[in-house]
């Protein structure tokens, strides 16, 4: 992921301070990032693929955009992400670039393991279904209790987090959806 970030700035002539700043991140960060020295937060990677003008999933995915996308449990690519920053997740699809939301599935870090309290902000709006387990989805400074079979669309730009409510597993279906 950190090469195709890298070779997309470059081919846009862009420096890492440039991307860095349009994305509200450190250059260190984007360098360790380009460079595969670091996990990061899909928040961060958002942001990222905002001002290269690519789709996350693009980032994220190998796989060549399609006008469609049927993809099997078992040909599905296995997690991306860091336990510790308090989720992994799934792309359940390689967006086409006529599409204008992302499907993926957020494993929120049980409550044991997760070190995440930061809150993330993204320029997508964002839909979540609790398919497994309950969190406590903090948003734009209140705490909302979810199990599973319950949803909620928001704002991706207010701080938003999924916190652990106990150490179990929690498994959310995401649709990021961007803003026309």
């Amino acid at each position: 992921m950190g090469t195709k970030i890298k070779e997309v700035r470059l081919r846009k002539k862009l420096t890492q301070q440039q991307v860095a700043d349009a994305s509200g991140i450190s250059k260190s960060m984007l360098s360790k990032i380009e460079n595969g020295q670091t996990a990061s937060a899909i928040a961060t990677l958002s942001k990222i693929s905002e001002t290269l003008e690519v789709s996350l999933s693009w980032l994220l995915d190998e796989r060549e955009e399609q006008d469609l996308v049927l993809l099997t449990r078992d040909n599905r690519r296995a997690r991306i992400g860091d336990e510790n920053m308090g989720y992994s997740y799934e792309l359940l699809a390689n967006r086409s670039q006529l599409s204008r939301f992302e499907p993926t599935i957020v494993h929120v870090t049980p409550k044991n393991l997760n070190l995440r309290e930061e809150s993330y902000t993204h320029s997508q709006d964002e839909f979540i279904y609790i398919l497994e387990g309950s969190i406590y989805l903090f948003y734009d400074g209140k705490k909302y209790f979810m199990e599973k079979g319950d949803s909620a669309c928001f704002q991706g730009s207010k701080p938003h987090l999924f916190i652990p409510v106990d150490d179990k597993e929690a498994q959310v279906l995401t649709f990021f959806m961007d803003n026309i």
